[in-house]
């Protein structure tokens, strides 16, 4: 009864705003782009490659990843699944334009799709084209037509790096009465915290499903240098990175810029905007500000001096997609997106592996347990816009109390690591089971037992 009435409001969401998808396509690529695989035709090279699968006799595991941050957190749980389960193919589907981009290059396009829509007809086609024998969801992509398409055909479903955002758990509990049943039927559930672990249970996720694995984002290392780090590493200047940041984020650091470079002449700063479509916006701010800067796509064209690719003051917007990760590795200070302006932050872990003194704003709700972890260890630091240029040049004058506050970051992140091994080892269990008790009517079975 419950997806009755979800596919009643969403049909009728669909129709109602049918003329503004149907403009936002017109004009914009984004909207376009893997449109019909979305509304449930499997592209032609995946029919292949799971024909060319099934006819080896290998068996199919379907991981759903939604855009970048996600693709991130289970890149290496991808590799590792490679090689522990020879005999599983591993396709990935993701739901944005950016996080296709980058599961593409990170696993290979052959395997990479688009997520079909939460519409039956659309689930339908793939569950029956792929037979997954398991589907993996990252973090909480819960829709309710693809896991009643799983739960019907008894294929299990596991969630790995689970959560319940500070600012999406009071949305959760006000539905909990319509997820229950849901959720209630998932085979396998990794939370990322026992806060998460909690909410999860509380939402109706049964208690012996639910286990702590940890942050799969604490094992994601930049495993490979990007060409803009290696064209970046002559030039002998500190660097700020400022990356994922968001609008009012870049305004906020150019009037800040007069002041850093006031204190230290020898910066210049890698500004890495969250999404793609603001960087020509970005650019126009960067042009309105006098600030000499360049773009990093213009440097795939004309390479930069080798030996003095940046000046001092300068800043190199990074309007590529994949490269930031490693760019980090290379910052004097990074500053964190997303968290000067409500947005709930962005992963502080990327520059934390690397040792790099951290500045976020004060807006850091959806990384709260990795915030107040690296807090605790006194391996961050939080600003509000008032303090924000105050506490960067603290930072920048004060090296040996940054390179401390570095140490203590990558003491956080190293310490922490082991969370792959660890969804590797229950997706094991769901790979070599024997007589699982799973779907629809394995759940409730369970469920009844409990009782």
């Amino acid at each position: 009864m419950v997806i009755f009435f979800y596919n009643v409001a969403l049909v009728t969401a669909l129709v109602a705003g049918s003329p503004w998808w149907l403009w936002r396509m017109a004009t914009t690529q984004k909207y376009r782009e893997g449109i019909w695989e979305r509304l449930g035709r499997v592209p032609p090279g995946l029919r292949a490659l799971v024909a060319a699968q099934q006819k080896a006799g290998n068996r199919l595991i379907w991981l759903h990843a939604v855009s970048v941050g996600e693709v991130l957190a289970v890149s290496r749980l991808v590799g590792e699944m490679d090689r522990a389960f020879p005999a599983q193919q591993v396709v990935i589907s993701t739901t944005t334009r950016t996080g296709q981009m980058l599961a593409m290059e990170r696993f290979g396009a052959e395997r990479v799709f688009y997520c079909p829509l939460d519409l039956p007809w659309a689930v339908r086609a793939y569950l029956k084209a792929l037979h997954p024998d398991l589907l993996i969801l990252a973090e909480t992509e819960f829709w309710p037509n693809l896991l009643q398409g799983c739960f019907r055909r008894e294929i299990p479903v596991a969630v790995v790096n689970a959560r319940i955002s500070d600012r999406s758990w009071p949305r959760y509990q006000m539905l909990r009465r319509l997820w229950r049943p849901i959720l209630g039927c998932l085979t396998r559930v990794l939370a990322q915290s026992e806060i998460d672990a909690d909410r999860l249970r509380a939402l109706g996720c049964r208690p012996d499903a639910v286990s702590v694995a940890g942050n799969l984002k604490f094992d994601v290392r930049a495993v490979q240098q990007a060409e803009v780090t290696r064209l970046l590493q002559p030039a002998a200047l500190q660097l700020l990175v400022a990356g994922s940041t968001l609008e009012g984020e870049e305004a906020a650091l150019l009037e800040a810029w007069p002041r850093l470079l006031q204190a230290h002449t020898g910066l210049a700063m890698v500004l890495a905007p969250r999404h793609p479509e603001r960087f020509d916006g970005v650019a126009s701010l960067l042009d309105r500000s006098s600030v000499p800067w360049v773009r990093r796509s213009a440097w795939k064209a004309i390479p930069p001096d080798p030996q003095n690719p940046l000046r001092p003051g300068e800043i190199l917007l990074l309007d590529t997609i994949g490269e930031l990760a490693s760019v980090y590795s290379l910052a004097t200070v990074a500053f964190i997106g997303g968290s000067l302006v409500p947005a709930g932050g962005h992963n502080p872990l990327e520059p934390a592996q690397f040792g790099v003194p951290i500045v976020m704003g004060p807006h850091y709700a959806n990384f709260r347990a990795i915030t107040d972890d690296l807090t605790a260890h006194d391996g961050i630091r939080f600003a509000a816009p008032e303090e924000f240029a105050r506490v960067l040049v603290d930072l920048l004058t004060n090296r040996t109390q940054a390179k401390t506050m570095g140490d203590r970051a990558r003491h956080v992140f190293e310490q922490q690591a082991g969370a792959t091994g660890r969804s590797v080892e229950a997706i094991r269990q769901l790979v070599n089971r024997e007589s699982p008790v799973t779907g629809l009517s394995g759940a409730i079975a369970l469920q009844s037992r409990a009782k």
